[in-house]
């Protein structure tokens, strides 16, 4: 069946130029400037829609569940849509090789199953369980589980998800890792830096083997860390590596978020929010085998108990482009793009753009400045400052996929 086409008004979010698009089947067919009748500011930016090359599930699904199921996997991957994401991978963390295989079989059936979903999973992450084994660099990850690289154990697991996974973390230091980086990118899959506690010269090896991210920068890493020589400042210092940043409000602080944006670019940074399968439950207590979590009024997810100890995100991707506006001082563009055209370049997906004959993958979305002490006002695509007492907000009004509209509505103008 032909898809109808479908006209959107809105802003480009490069510039807040108002524009008019078609969309016919899954490709933007025309752009074109258009002329509102009313005020500008009423009007909705237009981007390219999320990926987010991190999501280890949703609303208490985990896909590094033992008993994970397609219908799961579907169930955990549909609210994506109401964040502005279209592509995603799903993460598995460290486990079992058959708790492995259990959650990457689940999301192969559900890819066969689902075309919308086939469509989504751009690629599965596998984070570990070749990775430190120290407490720190380890994270939430079990200990139980860690092990060194394999790389027949990894061939199989590929094989079970029908050749999905394209990004797996290791870190450099364990037993095998660099022939395991050499072997894992030569065979097309993306190799990230993470939950290491690699001297330096050993990240440099990571590196010249092939590595060219570094997962979650400035975390998963020991608490005390050499004020010159450290894993961090050597992930940091290479040219060849992006980073991954956890922009939630709570894995990094702003000054740091900052600062790693500045030395890396917003080229060279990918935003990712890392989110928990808790990620879209209530604040309270939850409990699976990696242990019992807390989600805080605030949003923060910790170890339950105590309220500084991380046990995940429970944002999603919107927000954290949202903070990286307010703590980086980058424009709207440049944010979107650390949420969209990077990650897509990185794992050589189609990259979005508005322009004739790109995918339609978009997302429309107000962003306002909210305050206890004012009233909310809309930001300004090129100098979109807010004061401390000021949260910014990406509000979705409509994600597109593929030409279709997954969630809100398009509103005519």
């Amino acid at each position: 069946m032909t898809k109808p086409m479908v006209t959107l008004f809105a802003r480009d979010y490069a510039n807040g130029e108002p524009i008019r698009i078609e969309i016919e089947g899954d490709r933007i067919r025309r752009i074109e400037p258009a002329w509102p009748q009313g005020s500008l500011n009423d009007w909705p930016f237009v981007s390219p829609a999320f990926l987010d090359l991190q999501i280890n599930g949703y609303g208490g699904t985990w896909f590094s569940d033992d008993a994970l199921t397609a219908e799961a996997v579907l169930k955990a991957l549909s609210p994506h849509f109401g964040f502005g994401v279209t592509r995603l991978c799903p993460t598995l963390i460290t486990n079992s090789f058959e708790g492995l295989a259990t959650g990457f079989a689940a999301i192969r059936e559900a890819c066969e199953q689902s075309a919308w979903a086939n469509r989504m999973v751009c690629g599965c992450h596998l984070e570990g369980p070749y990775i430190s084994g120290e407490d720190g660099p380890r994270g939430a990850h079990p200990k139980q589980h860690v092990r060194p690289a394999n790389w027949d154990e990894f061939q199989r697991l590929q094989e079970i998800s029908g050749g999905r996974i394209r990004l797996v973390t290791v870190a450099p230091e364990v037993k095998n890792g660099i022939d395991f980086i050499q072997k894992a990118v030569a065979s097309g899959v993306v190799v990230s830096l993470g939950h290491t506690a690699a001297t330096p010269e050993q990240i440099q090896s990571g590196v010249d083997a092939g590595a060219r991210l570094s997962t979650h920068l400035g975390n998963g890493a020991h608490s005390m860390i050499h004020r010159h020589r450290n894993v961090i400042y050597e992930q940091l210092a290479d040219p060849r590596l992006s980073a991954s940043l956890i922009v939630d409000g709570h894995h990094l602080p702003p000054n740091l978020v900052r600062t790693f944006i500045r030395v890396k670019t917003p080229q060279k940074t990918i935003l990712t929010c890392d989110a928990a399968g808790w990620a879209g439950c209530p604040p309270g207590v939850y409990e699976n085998k990696l242990g019992r979590s807390e989600i805080l009024p605030s949003g923060k997810l910790v170890v339950a108990g105590q309220q500084e100890l991380l046990a995940g995100s429970a944002q999603e991707i919107d927000e954290c482009v949202a903070n990286a506006i307010s703590f980086a001082g980058v424009s709207v563009k440049q944010a979107v793009d650390m949420a969209s055209q990077n990650p897509a370049k990185l794992l050589g997906q189609e990259v979005v753009r508005l322009r004739r004959g790109s995918l339609a993958d978009l997302v429309v979305f107000h962003i306002t400045a909210e305050s206890r002490i004012g009233p909310i006002r809309p930001i300004s695509p090129i100098s979109p400052i807010s004061s401390p007492n000021e949260r910014l907000r990406l509000n979705i009004e409509a994600t597109i996929a593929g030409g279709e509209l997954k969630f809100g509505s398009i509103v005519p103008r």
